[in-house]
Formats: structure tokens, C-alpha cells, sequence
């Protein structure tokens, strides 16, 4: 998997429930969001756990011994070099670039892309479809996702302010961290001295990384008007359906070409 955000991670928790090994590439200094239900947060701890299922980063050359140990391989590899030496079956791009930032069919048996930017049966075998509505994680065969509309999904009857944005360029320092219920008007992170304010009462469900380096409106947090701090540590319900058409996709798009009779898909023979 190209990516290991929070839409990355659910595809992995669908994955590896159904019997796959994961194997994530990321950037040295991951910009996930809701890095509490994101594997991206263990290229910053060593180590993370989400939902019971965990993550350890390691060397390029250390993947192996990582899938071995049954747990979520993630490594520093922004170009993704990787897919040369572990000859994958599947391929999911979830890097979430809004456009095809190199992935190509040639790369695995099945290849997948997330969101706009892939057409499905060109450069990919299929597309989920990420937009919050109706037609969310939807698998398409044919054609692309809907385009970025630049618009937040709705979430407890908020969109737009419910995202943090960066008022400047400069370094992100945390006053709060995620889990906080806080209130409307609450100093959350500032960046270059500017500070960055809740919009409303709620709790704070993403920040980035502190001390990562960020250019003016870049989003660098997520306030959840619900306020339920036991959200933070459960992957959305975006993630989630997500995640199961990217494994309806992978187990599909399998069975057509024959890869399943031979167990190609399902290493442990499941």
C-alpha cells in the first residue's frame, strides 16, 4: 500500500482481517491527520496499534521478518522502490494526491487507486470512490471517482470549519492533543507564533505531527463537533467502508483472473 493515512488504514485493517499481508510505504515525516487511527504514526513511534492490529516500521530490507511476525510492515520509501522487491499481488495508491502520482497496472496482479486522480481499466484495475455521500466506497471498474470539490464531508452537521488550517508558514507546535473536547474559540496548535482556533465546541480528532513544517492553508487538524473523545481511537466510518471495497476490489478483481484458485490472494491458504 502506497500511503498510510487514515483511509490507508482501513483498507489495511480490511486486508489484513481477511488473511493478507500488509505492506505500507510512507514519507519520512508522514502528514496524516488523525494519526491515532493511522499506521503513518509508526514512522514516528517505531510502533502502533489500531483497533487491535499492529504496526512496526522497518528498514526496506526489514518488511520480511515484520509480515512474518503477523504484524503491519511500514517503511520509509516516498517513491515507493519497494514494489521491486516484494512482488505484490495487490497494490492499493492511497497517498489521497487528488492525481496519479506514478502508480501504473504493471505494478501488481490487482491495482487499486483511492479518490480522483485514477481511471479505472487505464492506470488502474478499479477505484473507490471516497467522497462522503450516497455513493461512498463504491468500487468502479470504469471511469474515475467523483473530482475534489475542495469541500469537507459533513460530520455532525459541520464541514468546512471543521478543518485547521495553517493561518501561516512555519512549524507546528501543539497547545492541544488529540482526544481534547474543546471549546469554540480554544487555541488547538499555532503555527509560525499564529495561533489556530476551534470554530466550535467539540474534541480534537487530528493533528499533525507536532514540529512538522507547513505552508499557509495547509490542513493540519480535524475538530469533531460530536465530541466524543472514544472516536479518536476508532477508524471513521469513511475509513471503514473504504476499506471493504478496497477488499471486495482485491478479492473480485482476484476470483476474475484466476488468482484465488491458486491462493495467490490468500497466503495462509484461509
Amino acid at each position: 500500500m502506497k500511503g498510510a493515512g487514515d483511509l490507508a488504514t482501513g483498507a489495511a485493517l480490511s486486508l489484513c482481517r481477511a488473511g493478507f499481508r500488509v505492506l505500507m510505504t510512507e514519507l519520512a515525516e508522514p502528514i496524516a491527520i488523525r494519526l491515532s487511527v493511522s499506521f503513518a504514526q509508526a514512522i514516528y513511534a517505531g510502533s502502533h496499534v489500531v483497533e487491535g492490529i499492529g504496526a512496526e516500521r522497518c528498514a526496506r530490507d526489514g518488511w520480511e521478518a515484520v509480515l512474518a511476525a503477523g504484524a503491519v510492515a511500514v517503511v520509509v520509501d516516498p517513491e515507493a522502490r519497494v514494489l521491486n522487491e516484494c512482488s505484490p499481488v495487490v497494490v492499493v495508491d492511497a497517498v489521497m494526491a487528488k492525481r496519479n502520482t506514478g502508480t501504473a497496472r504493471r505494478e501488481g496482479s490487482v491495482v487499486i487507486g483511492l479518490g480522483p486522480g485514477f481511471s479505472a481499466g487505464d492506470d488502474v484495475d478499479a477505484v473507490v470512490e471516497t467522497m462522503r455521500g450516497h455513493e461512498l466506497g463504491r468500487v468502479v471498474r470504469k471511469g474515475s471517482a467523483r473530482q475534489n470539490t475542495g469541500i469537507p464531508g459533513e460530520v455532525g452537521g459541520r464541514t468546512a470549519d471543521r478543518v485547521l488550517r495553517a493561518p501561516a508558514d512555519g512549524r507546528v507546535i501543539h497547545e492541544r492533543r488529540i482526544g481534547d473536547v474543546v471549546e469554540e474559540g480554544a487555541v488547538v496548535a499555532r503555527v509560525g507564533g499564529a495561533a489556530v482556533r476551534a470554530a466550535f465546541d467539540g474534541c480534537v480528532r487530528g493533528l499533525i505531527h507536532e514540529g512538522i513544517e507547513v505552508t499557509r492553508g495547509m490542513k493540519i487538524g480535524d475538530v469533531d463537533p460530536r465530541a466524543d473523545a472514544r472516536f479518536v481511537d476508532i477508524v471513521s466510518d469513511k475509513a471503514r467502508a473504504v476499506g471493504r471495497a478496497v477488499l471486495e476490489a482485491a478479492l473480485e478483481i482476484g476470483r476474475e483472473r484466476g488468482l484465488l484458485s491458486v491462493g495467490a490472494l490468500n497466503p495462509e491458504g484461509l
